[in-house]
Parts: structure tokens; C-alpha cells; sequence
């Protein structure tokens, strides 16, 4: 019975928490890579943000009010990854924390010879394990095709469900380990290796920080910039839209086609 319960929960959920459609409007209106969403999809993403924002707190914080316009705009973002999924994917943390502008957490962490470190970096973002979501409002509204901030934390929480985060997400039945943990190693390394050499990629080079960040990054470019992906990356691209069910370059390509014939 649990599997009608929760669905008949979920339904009265989305029935009684209906968005303004002038500000949903709106919303989908500032995500320009939403653009190739069907009426299906935007439908089923528009009930995932009701949930979503059912079920987390997304607060300002410094001095920060966050209205229901700015609150629709990062759920937006954060449930495309999950849009063939399912809301549980964010299960196990209930707050998304947003400063005004970039925040400087101070974070203690030991190298590898024992030295202990305090890292006051500014940041746009930042996902903690079975903690919050925390953004910079600035950072929020995509500014460049291909980075976006709210991606990449949530792709990060999706990478946190089996632990630290470390690129390898937990797979749907089906897709296999081996391919994965090969197709996302030799990319990294080849993306690292072109970075180190000051060699032009058109991919965020912060993807070469780290096996974690590489999969960040890579999630916000599969789905900002999809065809940036499958012509670097194509095994890459392949791996993310079975992980995520979806085909952000097929979606592109329709609405280009459609725009051409339209």
C-alpha cells in the first residue's frame, strides 16, 4: 500500500500547492534551456517543484528575502535534474540557503601530511553531505551557456546519495559500473591533461579539480549546453543521459528544427 498512499499524498500535495501561472510563466521564461521542454514535461517539472518546495525550506539568509519568484527559480533549476527521476533523490535534507552574494565559509581540513588548512575562498555554491544547498542569489539566474550554479550543487547532492561526493553517483539498474567508473576516468584525465597544458576547452575548467567536480560540471553543460558535451565528450554525454533519462541535445536539436520550419 505504500506505493498508492504515497501517490494519492503527493497528488493532494500538488492539487492544494498550484503556482501562480503568471510567475511560473515567468520562471520558465528566464531558463532559456528549458525551452525545448514539452507540454508533458513542463507539466511534470511544475509538479516536481510544488514538491520540492513542500518539502525544503529555501530561505535567504544576510539580510536576504527571498519572495516566491526567486524561490520558483532556483526549484526550477534544481528539479530539471531530477525531471525522469523522482523526487526522493533528494531525500535526507531539507534546506536551500541562499546568501546575496557570493559567501566565504570558513571550512578546517588536513592535507595529506597532517597539516591542518582554513579555506575562506568565496563561493557562488556549495552542497554539504546530509546538509543544505547553499547559493549566491547573484549566481542563481544563468548568466553563461553552459554554468550554472544550481546545477551543479543539486548534481552534486545527486553525487552525495551514496556518500562523499566523488563522481560516481549511485546508477539505475541497467547501467553498468565498470562503463561508467571507465568512460568518466579517461575523460577526466584527458580533460585534466588539456587543462594543465593551457590547451582551449570549451568546458568550465574547474571540472578538473576533481572527479566530483568533474561530474558537476559536466551535469551543468549536459543540460545548458548539451551539444558542448557530446562533441567532447560523447561517451560522457551517454553515461549522464542514462543516469538522468534525459536527451537535452535531441531536445535542442527539435527546437531548432521546429524554429527553422516555424
Amino acid at each position: 500500500m505504500a506505493g498508492p498512499i504515497r501517490r494519492w499524498w503527493r497528488q493532494r500535495i500538488i492539487m492544494r500547492g498550484a503556482l501562480d501561472t503568471v510567475l511560473w510563466g515567468r520562471t520558465l521564461e528566464r531558463l532559456p534551456f528549458l525551452d525545448g521542454l514539452t507540454a508533458d514535461e513542463r507539466g511534470r517539472l511544475c509538479d516536481t517543484v510544488i514538491l520540492f518546495l513542500h518539502g525544503k525550506s529555501v530561505r535567504g539568509a544576510a539580510g536576504l528575502q527571498l519572495d516566491t519568484e526567486m524561490q520558483l527559480l532556483i526549484a526550477a533549476q534544481a528539479c530539471v535534474l531530477i525531471l525522469n527521476l523522482d523526487i526522493d533523490f533528494y531525500r535526507g535534507w531539507v534546506e536551500v540557503i541562499v546568501y546575496p552574494n557570493e559567501f566565504v565559509p570558513t571550512a578546517d581540513y588536513t592535507d595529506d601530511d597532517g597539516i591542518v588548512h582554513v579555506d575562506r575562498q568565496p563561493r557562488a555554491g556549495e552542497a554539504w553531505l546530509q546538509g543544505p544547498v547553499i547559493l549566491s542569489w547573484a549566481d542563481v539566474a544563468p548568466a553563461e551557456e553552459g554554468v550554472n550554479v544550481v546545477i551543479h550543487e543539486f548534481a552534486h547532492k545527486l553525487d552525495m546519495l551514496n556518500g562523499d561526493a566523488n563522481g560516481y553517483p549511485p546508477l539505475h539498474a541497467g547501467m553498468s559500473r565498470q562503463t561508467w567508473t571507465e568512460v568518466f576516468s579517461l575523460a577526466y584525465g584527458d580533460f585534466s591533461r588539456r587543462v594543465e597544458a593551457d590547451e582551449e576547452v570549451n568546458i568550465d575548467p574547474y571540472a578538473a579539480a576533481s572527479p566530483a567536480e568533474f561530474f558537476a560540471v559536466l551535469s551543468e553543460a549536459f543540460f545548458d549546453a548539451p551539444r558542448t558535451v557530446l562533441d567532447a565528450y560523447p561517451q560522457v554525454y551517454a553515461q549522464l543521459r542514462d543516469f538522468y533519462r534525459q536527451d537535452p541535445a535531441a531536445r535542442a536539436a527539435a527546437r531548432q528544427f521546429q524554429g527553422a520550419i516555424g
